[in-house]
């Protein structure tokens, strides 16, 4: 007889430990944290309610900042609350259940994509994704400015919660340690704790500037299109306007067809990405920029009379976009994306005209 093993090696699709002790082990460790949230914030409201100072001038601070010193504190046993009670609650939910029963059930997160799916086609024209949020900003000189698509911004916005919520929680922690030394009293424990949060309170701060200052240090860019949805055989004017310093080496901007294929592989649900096809619209080279100046150039975008609609399905997509790509003297590359909308012929009934700048600005 062999003892239950409480680790397991996944093997292809064969596990060599037991489901039950590694539903148990997961258990355990969200019901570990959902406690110690528990207690924690327990401790943190008995300790802030028991206080009761004897010098009017620290009553006068601690009634200032009773309400807010809460909130402020109460962040991490919270993060920990909803942490291990989504975990436990999870465990409970796949307890007992086969790997294909886990798999086949619908997630919250898939449960909102069916609810918004109707909300993403065009009117009458299921599978083509709407265009109402890439005609919405009118453009300066063509007739409009297409939205901009970037992953640098959300990892800027992460990178900013996380410095905010970090060094919230280290205020308090110092403000704590702050009215012990006025009172004359010393807890070395608390400053042992505050000493190592206070140093990753700080990297996190660098790595925000850090980030901020790469994703801003390029400048902004502004691409407008004469024309929105887009159909197979037309042609388009399009205005491009890169502001920023310094000296570029190379700016590429490309039409590109993206693929996504959205299937589970075993319990985890993966997307795969691939840009099925790519054409150089246009190309500069050495471009120095002035503080305050800007780069503008017109081109023209010829979508193949033989291209394929944008298409969004649950599993399936087809994206068209514009691409443009930069390489910098002093800074790293960087990648900047706008989404196009391209209907099928049968959704227009007359071809759009061909837009020139300079019969728009006429």
């Amino acid at each position: 007889m062999k003892l239950p093993r409480f680790f397991g090696k996944k093997r292809g699709h064969r596990r060599t430990g037991s489901q039950a002790w590694g539903s148990f082990g997961e258990g355990l460790f969200y019901a570990v944290l959902l406690v110690s949230g528990f207690v924690f914030g327990g401790l943190v409201l008995s300790g802030t309610v028991a206080y009761s100072p004897t010098d009017p001038d620290t009553v006068v601070l601690q009634h200032g900042y009773d309400w807010w010193m809460w909130l402020l504190t109460l962040l991490l046993p919270g993060a920990l609350v909803a942490f291990g009670g989504s975990g436990v609650m999870r465990v409970i939910r796949v307890w007992g259940k086969s790997e294909e029963h886990r798999a086949a059930s619908m997630g919250l997160s898939e449960l909102l994509d069916t609810m918004g799916q109707a909300a993403q086609d065009a009117p009458g024209h299921p599978g083509v994704p709407t265009c109402e949020n890439l005609v919405n900003s009118p453009g300066t000189i063509l007739r409009y400015r297409l939205p901009l698509e970037s992953a640098e911004n959300w990892t800027l916005i992460g990178f900013g919660l996380f410095a905010l919520l970090w060094n919230a929680f280290v205020l308090v922690l110092a403000v704590g340690a702050g009215l012990d030394l006025l009172s004359g009293k010393t807890d070395w424990i608390l400053f042992m704790v505050l000493v190592p949060f206070v140093a990753v309170g700080i990297g996190g701060i660098v790595v925000f500037v850090w980030t901020f200052v790469l994703a801003t240090a390029v400048g902004p860019t502004q691409l407008e299109i004469s024309d929105h949805p887009l159909v197979p055989g037309g042609s388009y004017d399009v205005l491009l306007g890169q502001a920023g310093t310094g000296r570029f080496r190379t700016l590429e901007v490309f039409l590109e067809v993206e693929e996504l294929a959205t299937f589970r592989q075993g319990t985890d649900t993966r997307t795969e990405r691939l840009v099925v096809w790519r054409e150089r619209v246009k190309e500069w080279h050495d471009v120095e920029l002035a503080p305050g100046g800007r780069f503008e150039s017109h081109f023209m975008i010829d979508i193949p009379a033989d291209a394929m609609h944008s298409f969004v399905s649950k599993h399936n997509s087809v994206h068209w976009r514009i691409v443009l790509r930069g390489l910098s003297e002093s800074r790293p590359a960087f990648t900047r994306i706008f989404p196009l909308v391209v209907f099928p012929l049968s959704v227009a009934s007359v071809r759009p005209p061909v837009h020139s700048a300079w019969q728009v600005s006429q």
